[in-house]
């Protein structure tokens, strides 16, 4: 993906937190619980321009299904270029993602993959995302998420009662990842 696009973005966007795309191994790592073999929903906050997507739509079955969040008119349009049936976009905020996705998938997302820059923002905002991610994962089913710091591990923990981290420092900037499980 245009590292130009990014670099546009994070400086006419507040909310974009990087100035280049995901690194193809911090996706692994990210990724790595996924089993790609059967057939999932996932859920991405922040698809920036498709890192993640192409990787996603590259593994997944014929069947699964991918919901793409964008809220940056540049990186939106370049996420739209992506012509795959399997694939829903919505380019609103996260925020409502209670109001956006359709109820029919509440309780049986599979993954929800967060690059939003959740340290930007406040802690009734943060807490009402997790807390609708929770409500939209099946049991079993796992919030994903990469950030520039451990600030997230805290809220994870209060929401989902469990955490794992681990860093991805083959990005630039590194990332820490986290992997939270609805029991």
């Amino acid at each position: 993906m245009s590292t130009l696009a990014y670099l546009k973005s994070f400086f006419k966007d507040k909310d974009v937190a990087s100035v280049t795309p995901t690194s193809r191994f911090c996706v692994r790592t990210v990724c790595r619980p996924i089993d790609f073999s059967k057939d999932i929903t996932v859920v991405e906050y922040g698809a920036g321009a498709g890192v993640f997507s192409h990787y996603l739509l590259d593994h997944m079955t014929a069947n699964s299904q991918l919901h793409l969040f964008e809220t940056n008119a540049i990186l939106f349009e370049k996420l739209q270029q992506i012509d795959d049936p399997r694939t829903m976009f919505y380019d609103q905020s996260v925020e409502y993602v209670s109001e956006l996705l359709p109820e029919h998938i509440r309780g049986h997302v599979d993954f929800i993959i967060s690059g939003i820059p959740f340290s930007f923002l406040d802690a009734g905002v943060k807490s009402s995302i997790l807390d609708q991610s929770y409500k939209f994962l099946r049991d079993g089913g796992e919030f994903l998420a990469y950030q520039t710091s451990g600030h997230l591990e805290e809220p994870l923990r209060e929401t989902f009662g469990n955490v794992k981290t681990s860093w991805e420092w083959r990005n630039i900037p590194p990332m820490t990842v986290y992997e939270s499980t609805k029991e």
